[in-house]
This record gives C-alpha cells, sequence and structure tokens, in this order.
C-alpha cells in the first residue's frame, strides 16, 4: 500500500499546473499589507510545511482525482453532471477545501472566503478554464484557495505582532 506523501502531491498538483510558487503569491499578496518584510520565500516554506501534512495530502489527491474523473466522463450521473459544470448548489468542492483552510483556526476560513470570492491568482484562472475549456477544475480552484489561505495563515500565527525574524515558519 502506498501512502500519500509531499512529493507525490506534489506531482499531481503540478499536472494540474499548479505550483507552489502561485500558490504562495495567493498568501503572499494576502499578508504583504501587514508584514511589510515578508518575503515569498517565507511564504513558500509556508505552503511547503501545509503540503507536508498528510491530511492536506489526502484532501488534495481526492480533489484532484474528482475532477480527473469527472473531466474523463467517468463518474455517474448527477455527480458527474455536478462536477463537470461546477454547479454554484454543489459546495462539496468548497467543503473540502474548508478542511484544509479550517487546519489554520478560523482565520484561515475566513481567508479562504476571501481568496475564493475573489477569485485571486490562479484560483481566478483555473476558475475561468473551467468555465471556458472542456477541462475540469471544480476542485482544483478551490484547493488552490484553501492551500493558499492556510498558507496566509500559518504566517499570521507565526508572526502575529506584524515583526518577521529569520526563522523558518515550522
Amino acid at each position: 500500500m502506498q501512502y500519500a506523501t509531499y512529493e507525490n502531491t506534489v506531482e499531481k498538483l503540478e499536472r494540474h499546473h499548479i505550483t507552489i510558487r502561485a500558490i504562495a503569491d495567493i498568501a503572499y499578496n494576502s499578508e504583504k499589507a501587514y508584514l511589510p518584510n515578508l518575503s515569498i520565500e517565507q511564504v513558500e516554506e509556508a505552503v511547503i510545511s501545509i503540503l507536508h501534512k498528510r491530511v492536506v495530502q489526502h484532501q488534495v489527491w481526492v480533489a484532484l482525482e474528482l475532477d480527473r474523473l469527472a473531466e474523463a466522463h467517468l463518474l455517474e450521473s448527477p455527480l458527474q453532471d455536478l462536477v463537470e459544470s461546477d454547479d454554484s448548489l454543489f459546495g462539496v468542492d468548497e467543503t473540502l477545501a474548508t478542511a484544509i483552510a479550517m487546519s489554520y483556526d478560523t482565520i484561515g476560513v475566513t481567508n479562504y472566503g476571501y481568496i475564493d470570492k475573489l477569485k485571486i491568482g490562479l484560483v481566478g484562472e483555473l476558475d475561468r478554464k473551467g468555465k471556458t475549456t472542456s477541462a475540469v477544475t471544480t476542485f482544483a480552484d478551490d484547493i488552490v484557495g484553501a492551500l493558499a489561505a492556510a498558507a496566509a495563515s500559518k504566517v499570521a500565527h507565526k508572526y502575529p505582532t506584524g515583526i518577521l525574524d529569520s526563522d523558518k515558519i515550522n
């Protein structure tokens, strides 16, 4: 039995053109107003740390697999139709993403809601791709938003006073 690993998770994300840097960019832009000396590298460290959590790996795998199956028309109806069309009342994509964001307290959830509502960065690109092409990104856009929200929250928890130090984000 093969378990989820960080490397497998990054590989699956990259197959969907999702990079650590793109996730970090969203989180960085969410936090830079509060931490003017924040570096993108510090935020990338937060994303990497989050992607090392087994529960997050599992959530990412399930989400991306559901998109893949829907894109290949392998889900049974009515699930196929709901996922393929990214039906606004479906909500399972947001529920799965919220579970990732909740790893970092209520700030993670509010950050996720903000990112999801405004469709910031790669979240918006994936959302538009799912609406304008045959690609299915119903879960991918929400997973990216949740990972970015979790990273922004991790940074906020690390530096609650707004003062940065040279420590790595653990």
